[in-house]
């Protein structure tokens, strides 16, 4: 059947989605075009929302709300509007313009996670009509793609409107497999500041690249012995923690003694390990260890840190209520965890709402030229929302 066809109030996730795809969310730019079409939207199907905005007032998140969710617990179905830049990447077509072909779905977005996104809006008249006796709630943040920072205020709203949810969807691209894991991460750049000299009295300088060659290698060790003596689970493709430093800027010519480094590193965390954790511990050697031997020659020199990521990683237990319902709606009896991040972790952290990750699409597309949803993950989504609503019906 066509995906809008069970109700005729209800809307074509394909136009919903050409219509999302189209606000040009990238997260250095504002969505509040999103947002006011979006609010403008469920205010007309009868939906009570609130948005939550940034302390900029360039962004807002916005929470969707149907049924008794003043007095009763529900379920949150979760996505972010922000997408992440498709500047310099071979597209075929214009990535903010919707392109149908054989099937296929083409725009920034549409996997992660707009497609998403499309299916919850475009069954919100059902959601309205079915006279829930268990809440639903539609979460949309924003700036999920640089540390998922928008959902921790809405989350914060969400637990001040009512009662804790039962348990959050989050609609991250699964190919509607049922997630119940994924890593934490932590990250930061640490700039080395050093002392400049003529290469042929290098002594005299404080090399910052150097010194954070030294950093670099701490970090190596720390992610080898991880590898080879930590922690393990079998559900993630790669089944340990991870760490590395990926990003490196220092120096400016061959004969000058380097005064400036930076460097952009991460740990990525199974649920038997902490990220933040690790990633003070890579920091203390930096600023403990290395930056005291810098003023030695220099009191000038040292490090100065700046934390870019941080998010919990997200471990549910299988034998959870939310993990049992996603499967029963999803009609699976698998379940799976996954190395990238996700919102979940901090309904689970902030909130105390136990979260599973399921939506159309597939992560082996996001953040790629041409990236696409097909039409029937879309509708496979709308079946799980769908058995949600009947579900919350009572």
């Amino acid at each position: 059947m066509p995906i809008a066809a069970e109700n005729p109030a209800a809307q074509d996730p394909v136009a919903l989605l050409e219509t999302l795809v189209a606000f040009d969310t990238v997260s250095a730019r504002s969505n509040l075009p999103l947002i006011d079409w979006a609010e403008g939207y469920c205010r007309a199907h009868g939906a009570a929302v609130a948005r939550v905005p940034d302390a900029t007032g360039t962004k807002a998140a916005l929470l969707v709300s149907v049924g008794p969710f003043e007095t009763q617990a529900g379920y949150v179905l979760s996505g972010h509007s922000d997408v992440v830049p498709a500047e310099g990447q071979p597209w075929s077509s214009d990535p903010f313009v919707l392109r149908e072909e054989a099937g296929r779905l083409y725009g920034r977005g549409t996997s992660d996670m707009k497609g998403f996104l499309a299916v919850c809006l475009a069954l919100l008249p059902e959601m309205a009509a079915a006279e829930l006796a268990t809440p639903l709630h539609i979460a949309i943040s924003y700036d999920e793609e640089v540390g998922c920072l928008g959902v921790r205020p809405l989350i914060a709203q969400m637990l001040e409107r009512g009662p804790r949810p039962l348990g959050c969807f989050v609609g991250e691209p699964t190919g509607m497999g049922v997630v119940v894991g994924h890593k934490g991460k932590s990250a930061s750049r640490l700039t080395f500041r050093g002392k400049a000299s003529h290469s042929a009295l290098a002594p005299a300088g404080v090399n910052a690249v150097e010194y954070a060659a030294r950093f670099i290698e701490h970090v190596r060790l720390s992610a080898e012995a991880i590898a080879r003596d930590g922690a393990r689970d079998p559900l993630y493709d790669v089944p340990h923690t991870t760490g590395l430093s990926s990003v490196v800027r220092g120096g400016s010519a061959l004969n000058i003694v380097p005064d400036t480094c930076s460097v952009e590193f991460e740990y990525r965390a199974i649920g038997a390990d902490d990220a933040g954790a690790l990633a003070a511990a890579a920091i203390a050697y930096a600023t403990d260890t290395l930056a005291p031997l810098m003023r030695k020659t220099d009191p000038g020199c040292g490090v100065e840190v700046e934390p870019l990521i941080d998010y919990p990683g997200l471990d549910t237990d299988p034998e959870a209520a939310i993990v049992t319902l996603a499967k029963r709606l999803a009609g699976r009896n698998a379940h799976g965890k996954v190395s990238y991040g996700t919102e979940g972790g901090l309904f689970e952290r902030l909130g105390g709402v136990p979260a599973v990750v399921i939506g159309p699409g597939s992560i082996t597309r996001a953040h790629k030229a041409d990236e696409y949803v097909t039409r029937d993950e879309l509708a496979a989504c709308a079946d799980f929302v769908r058995r949600l609503i009947r579900a919350c019906r009572g």
